[in-house]
């Protein structure tokens, strides 16, 4: 399988009239750390090796050089060859887009971000972000796209809402949507009307849809801080949830999303409880954990760790729904939605803009059955297959 970069990398036919349509261009790059080829060359230094030089690169959230944390403002500075680098990931959400002197004297922008397959993940939302505005300025956009380490076909989770709109869901995906970036991108342009020609993707070539990353033979990499492994990408769709309440998400330990928990947690009841809903491809393993920073950092911690034991049957929105359920249902006075900004917006709590719309929490405050507040929420109908077919055509459209 080799990804958009890969074919650049290679000079493949399509990687070769890539070059060609580069060569002479004023262009910018949209990348991060995970923006490499299989042999691990970062597509700067694939650029560099045939001549082609940026003028200028931009950062998603997390930093070109993917150093900061969640949610942590990124300034601009310099790259390893001299250009100039801009921070999309700011203090406000205006600063998630290019500003209009960014893209002044550019012919096109060349996006390559790795993405995890998850609504909530930024990435995508700054490739789309960056292509309305190089839209607006003229600019052509052309996606190297990568595959989807959760794979094509899986979808989980229903459409946001448009009152909950953000930047972890800027437009209505399923929460496991199974597309790549350069699809997602696609939608939205034909979605939102874009002129023609405004956006090209360059598909990879030999993904198989049904296939999840370790079947890519190719190693996984952190495409950010708390994204270490696959294993971290196939329950990021559920555990990102915990972002959205008062227990830990795993960040300061090295397992982020698959371990969770607070000082006042009962593992043990938790994880039994876990089991009983019926919910598989996974066993809810009892722990104690020490985060060294983030939440309840150098406080021990009870909880419990998801091992996913069968990817395939695992559904991890429909886990973790049940998880902060039952977290609430053991620890009513203990047990907390996260209240504090997030995500640039201060008046819908967190976990009502990760979930797209207030229901679940709503459900799970009441006192609902955490199994039924799970398989209805996670559940997938005509709208969500509508959207995800749609993404996949329009990406058809618009091959480089």
């Amino acid at each position: 399988m080799k990804t958009g970069t890969d074919q650049l990398h290679a000079r493949s036919p399509l990687g070769a009239r890539l070059v060609e349509e580069l060569r002479g261009r004023s262009f910018g790059l949209l990348a991060h750390p995970a923006s490499v080829t299989r042999d691990f060359s970062h597509v700067a230094e694939v650029l560099h090796q045939l001549g082609l030089r940026p003028r200028v690169v931009f950062g998603p959230e997390h930093g070109y050089g993917g150093e900061a944390q969640d949610m942590i403002g990124v300034e601009d500075s310099r790259d390893a060859y001299g250009v100039p680098i801009r921070s999309l990931y700011g203090e406000r959400f205006e600063d998630l887009s290019p500003r209009a002197e960014d893209l002044r004297g550019l012919d096109l922008v060349l996006v390559d971000l790795a993405d995890v397959g998850s609504r909530y993940y930024t990435f995508v939302w700054t490739a789309v972000l960056v292509a309305r505005a190089c839209a607006a300025a003229g600019v052509r956009v052309i996606v190297l796209d990568r595959p989807n380490p959760l794979g094509g076909e899986v979808l989980e989770g229903r459409l946001v809402e448009p009152d909950f709109r953000s930047f972890v869901g800027l437009e209505p995906l399923p929460v496991r949507h199974g597309l790549t970036p350069g699809e997602v991108v696609a939608w939205r342009a034909e979605a939102e009307g874009l002129p023609a020609g405004a956006v090209s993707v360059v598909r990879c070539d030999g993904w198989d849809r049904a296939s999840l990353a370790p079947a890519w033979d190719r190693p996984f990499v952190m495409t950010s801080p708390n994204m270490p492994t696959f294993d971290t990408a196939l329950v990021y769709p559920g555990g990102c949830l915990l972002e959205g309440t008062n227990l830990s998400d795993g960040r300061g330990t090295t397992r982020p999303f698959e371990i969770t928990g607070a000082p006042w947690l009962d593992g043990r009841a938790l994880a039994e409880r876990l089991a009983a809903t019926g919910l598989g491809g996974f066993v809810a393993r009892p722990v104690t954990f020490l985060p060294t920073f983030h939440k309840h950092a150098k406080q021990t911690c009870g909880g419990v760790m998801i091992h996913v034991t069968d990817p395939r049957a695992f559904a991890p929105y429909a886990t973790y729904l049940a998880l902060v359920a039952i977290a609430h249902h053991l620890h009513p006075r203990d047990f907390a939605f996260r209240t504090e900004r997030y995500e640039f917006v201060d008046t819908i709590p967190a976990f009502d803009l990760l979930t797209g719309s207030a229901e679940a929490r709503e459900r799970i405050l009441a006192g609902d059955d955490p199994a039924a507040i799970a398989r209805s929420r996670a559940e997938v109908g005509e709208a969500e297959r509508r959207v995800h077919a749609a993404a996949r055509a329009a990406a058809e459209k618009m091959v480089f």
